[in-house]
């Protein structure tokens, strides 16, 4: 597959802006190149602009090479990206099952591209075959997120493959949830198509939400395009040294992602022990939907305890139902005891 077919004009033609950090590459005592405050602190220089050291532990931990990475300001920034890529506002489109991640909609609407959504089956499963039939000369990415947010299931790899296989654009594999489920990343297939990106995140199960670091994994000719869009600095120091120290404590985040998936099954099994509980869906995720007779009075109910879940009531195919992620035994408990109160 030619990618440059796929990639804007002006993006293929553009200059990227050039930093003190890119330029110079070596050993130096005095640095007088980047207006920096000369005094150390720590923190007076800029940041590694390609985080260099983090990569560089990244792909032992991920069993990828290195400039098959690229580090964003959360999977959010890397979805952006792709737009500003890929997608000619007004002429290029992107398509998506819904429901799903509601980031890929907002990211169509700033870059004013359209946004073409094919529903999921009633029970959430994908149909690869809607979606290849929506594509025409003008689509240039498919949104494929797996575990899907807000179902939870994992999406069927038999029908992604048949999209990665049949669509000449860029496939875009959202892996957020993906350590809380049984089946293995698609990294592995990572060299087998070249046309796919997969997003991964520090958010869910290393639980660095706060620190806003996601992965973006594809191959070398498309990172080198997310290195020449993306703003330079675009993860500060602060989040480089913590992410390195992360890393070095995979074993923890292991660890509470089997408690979390143990929780996940607890909390399933008395869910279905709730009368009022209409319907739990399998889930692959940190998190699990059900389906009540009102969503909207539950939420409201759930909240006048101090109980806050997701309404997802106004959602496609999602109507009475209610988002609920996996927390500590003790929230778990609590929570379970306030939905039998309000059922």
């Amino acid at each position: 597959m030619d990618i440059k077919k796929l990639i804007r004009k002006n993006i293929l033609n553009l200059k990227p802006y050039s930093c003190a950090r890119t330029e110079f590459k070596g050993e130096a005592s005095v640095f007088l190149d980047a207006n920096e405050n000369p005094y150390e602190n720590g923190y007076n220089r800029y940041p590694d602009p390609f985080q260099t050291e983090v990569k560089r532990k990244l792909s032992k931990v991920k069993g990828v090479y290195e400039n098959q990475i690229f580090i964003g300001n959360g999977s959010d920034e890397a979805i952006d990206l792709l737009y500003r890529i890929f997608c000619d506002p007004r002429i290029d489109n992107v398509i998506a099952p819904t429901p799903t991640y509601g980031m890929y909609q907002v990211c169509a609407e700033i870059n004013d591209v359209e946004y073409r959504q094919i529903n999921l089956n009633r029970d959430f499963t994908l149909n690869s075959e809607a979606i290849l039939n929506a594509i025409d000369n003008n689509t240039k990415i498919i949104f494929i997120c797996s575990p899907n947010n807000p179902t939870g299931n994992l999406l069927d790899i038999t029908e992604i493959l048949n999209i990665l296989n049949n669509f000449n654009g860029i496939v875009v594999i959202d892996e957020a949830y993906i350590d809380f489920a049984e089946q293995d990343s698609m990294l592995k297939s990572l060299s087998c198509y070249p046309n796919m990106v997969i997003l991964q995140t520090f958010s869910k199960a290393w639980a660095q939400a706060s620190v806003r670091v996601g992965m973006a994994f594809a191959s070398t000719e498309i990172i080198a395009y997310f290195n020449k869009v993306k703003y330079p600095y675009n993860i500060n120091i602060l989040a480089q040294k913590h992410i390195m120290e992360i890393l070095d404590n995979e074993a923890d985040m292991i660890r509470q992602v089997a408690l979390l998936k143990e929780e996940r099954k607890n909390l399933e099994n008395e869910l279905k022990n709730i009368p009022g509980v209409l319907n739990i869906y399998p889930s692959d995720a940190n998190f699990i939907l059900i389906k009540t007779n009102d969503a909207n009075k539950t939420y409201d109910e759930l909240v006048k305890k101090g109980i806050v879940v997701r309404n997802r009531n106004s959602i496609t195919l999602c109507q009475g139902c209610l988002r609920i992620t996996v927390g500590t035994p003790d929230e778990n408990i609590i929570t379970i005891n306030a939905i039998k109160e309000v059922l």
